[in-house]
């Protein structure tokens, strides 16, 4: 089976309320049609009447729940909720009143906080930091994450390499130049994150443009202290590097350039050393091998809330709905 069709199948056995809050966007609504048609989740959609008929035209998501903030019976708890949490920093009543309002992003995090929602998906229209940072504001990081990071499921058609073509690449989203520590934490974040959708044991390769000191740079020096603090915090998982890119995937460039690493030439978990060789990475395989990707996926928040590329297709949201409530799933 299909890894996105695995995913939605999982999904559909134990179905989760994710809210979607960019009403104001078409594609929401056709990914929430094909959502709702495959029974894949229960969806709140934010917006006021005219939006979801504007951009709804045509569309049969009438098994959908609207939630007009202006008029929702709920909505003075949710801004008195949110005025709790946020008025040790200066926040205001009428503050609180406007932020809540004015950004359909903290109405479905304060939806989520109290419990009227598992997991949130945006960023069709909206930047990465206008969609985490109400996240992090409200629902906050999950217990004992050192750090909040992205991911992508890039599945790679016609490809034996990694998982029959399926892997997670970290991070390609939000960390723009981690340290050797929160190197590590991606690289063990983004191995349980594998394990939870993909279903298979990780195999993860920190990257660099040299393999097991074949350069030396300080760039190459933070890879390899990342490689020494991630098998030390995550002895559970085969953690290598740091490795070319070829020599992490391809089993005969692994074997001459790493002849001694485990995970070399068999790699499906590819850790990036920064923000931009992780976009670039992921954009390049996604669009020379058209290759499915879904994310940027966050990981270490305390209920699931993803991000989407403003590039995004309607089925690319419906493939990050679908990871989301499997995300939910295993959150409780």
């Amino acid at each position: 089976m299909a890894f996105i069709d695995d995913i939605k199948a999982r999904a559909k056995a134990d179905k989760k309320k994710i809210i979607l809050p960019e009403s104001m966007d078409r594609r929401t609504f056709e990914a929430a049609a094909e959502i709702l048609k495959d029974d894949i989740a229960d969806l709140i959609i934010i917006g006021t009447d005219e939006e979801i008929k504007a951009n709804s035209e045509g569309l049969d998501v009438s098994k959908a729940t609207f939630i007009n903030p202006f008029t929702y019976e709920k909505t003075e708890e949710y801004i008195n909720g949110f005025y709790e949490l946020r008025k040790a920093k200066g926040m205001t009543p009428e503050q609180a009143k406007e932020t809540v309002l004015g950004d359909y992003m903290y109405y479905a995090c304060m939806m989520v906080k109290m419990g009227d929602g598992d997991g949130i998906v945006s960023g069709a229209c909206h930047s990465t930091a206008n969609t985490l940072r109400p996240s992090l504001q409200i629902i906050k990081t999950a217990p004992g994450t050192k750090l909040v990071s992205a991911f992508f499921v890039m599945v790679v058609p016609d490809c034996d390499l990694g998982a029959d073509g399926t892997f997670v690449f970290g991070d390609c989203g939000l960390n723009q130049n981690p340290t050797s520590e929160e190197l590590a934490t991606i690289a063990g974040s983004s191995a349980e994150s594998f394990k939870l959708l993909v279903g298979k044991e990780p195999q993860v390769a920190l990257l660099s443009h040299s393999s097991m000191g074949s350069a030396k740079h300080d760039d190459v020096t933070k890879v390899v202290e990342a490689v020494k603090i991630a098998k030390a915090d995550y002895p559970q998982f085969a953690i290598d590097g740091e490795l070319q890119a070829d020599a992490a995937i391809i089993p005969s460039i692994g074997a001459s350039k790493a002849p001694d690493s485990a995970v070399a030439g068999k790699a499906n978990v590819l850790i990036f050393p920064d923000l931009d060789a992780g976009n670039i990475g992921y954009k390049l395989v996604q669009r020379l091998a058209k290759a499915e990707a879904y994310g940027p996926m966050c990981q270490g928040i305390a209920k699931p809330v993803n991000d989407l590329s403003r590039g995004c297709s309607a089925a690319d949201i419906v493939g990050v709905i679908a990871i989301t409530a499997v995300q939910a799933q295993a959150q409780g």
